[in-house]
């Protein structure tokens, strides 16, 4: 049975607690954030908020713009893709801060909903991507950025899912 924190007690450990797993939960919402930041930007242009979406990556494989203004951005549920990828990563952030410090011993679904989350991010990235070049013959450096953040904080949550396998024992 899950240990349930009391609102106090989680406040508490989410923003005073210390520790491995608390410390990659909290970059994996940093990068999380980040993610939501580049969506923001994407869905900017796509829905005509701004007019322009400069690479933020050098090289000539880059155009976010004919890449985010292609049929392929526009292929799913009648809408542009960018604002999924906010909605993505804002639930990426929320399964993160999900539980308090000890999660993986207390309540490790959370810390396998977390890591699930994060693989499935990941692979959607890589396989968009792929779609992205197919398409285009080029990639958006938002997307690939975004790629890079759903990778790292995969591996970031990888130990703390370890550990609740392990019924929340240390990993060494």
């Amino acid at each position: 049975m899950p240990e349930l924190l009391q609102p106090s007690q989680l406040s508490h450990e989410l923003r005073e607690g210390t520790g491995p797993d608390l410390t990659n939960r909290r970059i994996g919402i940093g990068l999380s954030l980040l993610g939501a930041v580049l969506a923001g930007a994407v869905t900017a242009y796509q829905t005509g908020l701004v007019k322009r979406l400069p690479d933020i990556l050098p090289g000539k494989i880059w155009d976010a713009e004919k890449v985010d203004a292609s049929d392929y951005a526009y292929s799913m549920l009648q809408q542009p893709d960018g604002p999924m990828m906010l909605v993505n990563y804002g639930l990426t952030a929320m399964a993160l801060a999900a539980g308090g410090k000890d999660r993986a011993r207390q309540n490790p679904a959370l810390s396998y909903v977390t890591v699930g989350k994060a693989a499935a991010d990941f692979a959607t990235c890589l396989a968009l991507a792929t779609q992205e070049w197919r398409e285009n013959k080029k990639l958006c450096s938002y997307c690939q950025i975004a790629t890079v953040i759903s990778g790292a904080t995969l591996a970031l949550s990888l130990p703390e899912a370890i550990r609740a396998g392990r019924g929340g024992e240390t990993v060494h």
